[in-house]
């Protein structure tokens, strides 16, 4: 992926009603391990992961921690396509996610992601945001739905139907 663009980094926490989004830290490295090496949380996303991580993973502009009560249950991904991506794609804002099975059900994706978005209407206004899942991933779907995303195009890649949705700028209050 391609450098997000002229924001300052890392921001003050963005802080929700029950949530902290954050720069990672050393103490969420294991939380990072357990989230690629899920095969629940890597269902629709080609399977359990096993890298190497550095001492403090994901450190870069725009990788959030999501924190509950003190702990990382996620990581939000906000990144930008590389130009040679599909028309619909390429050069856009990209958000992505990923929650530990434990916090599923809760909101709290949803709540993170519109924070998120709001963070990245602050900080690279004007931009729109797409979001890339697959078809078959209801609850992402869903999630996509909640959080105003318009389909612009579906293909297939990776075995199975992607869905991409894009977001126009502006703000989404969190937990609407």
């Amino acid at each position: 992926m391609k450098e997000l663009g002229p924001v300052a980094w890392p921001p003050q926490p963005v802080r929700t009603a029950r949530l902290v989004l954050r720069e990672s830290e050393s103490r969420d490295r294991p939380v990072f391990v357990e989230l690629l090496a899920s095969e629940e949380v890597h269902t629709y996303l080609g399977g359990p992961q096993q890298r190497e991580l550095p001492e403090v993973p994901e450190r870069w502009a725009g990788s959030f921690v999501v924190e509950l009560d003190g702990a990382m249950i996620g990581q939000i991904l906000i990144r930008r396509a590389p130009e040679d991506r599909r028309p619909a794609i390429a050069g856009k804002v990209d958000i992505g996610y990923l929650f530990l099975p434990r916090a599923w059900g809760f909101g709290y994706a949803a709540e993170a992601c519109a924070a998120a978005l709001d963070w990245v209407g602050e900080a690279l206004p004007g931009e729109p945001v797409v979001l890339i899942t697959q078809s078959a991933n209801v609850a992402s779907m869903r999630l996509a739905a909640k959080l105003r995303f318009v389909e612009v195009e579906r293909f297939h890649a990776w075995d199975a139907e992607q869905w991409v949705g894009q977001r126009s700028p502006g703000p989404l209050m969190s937990g609407e």
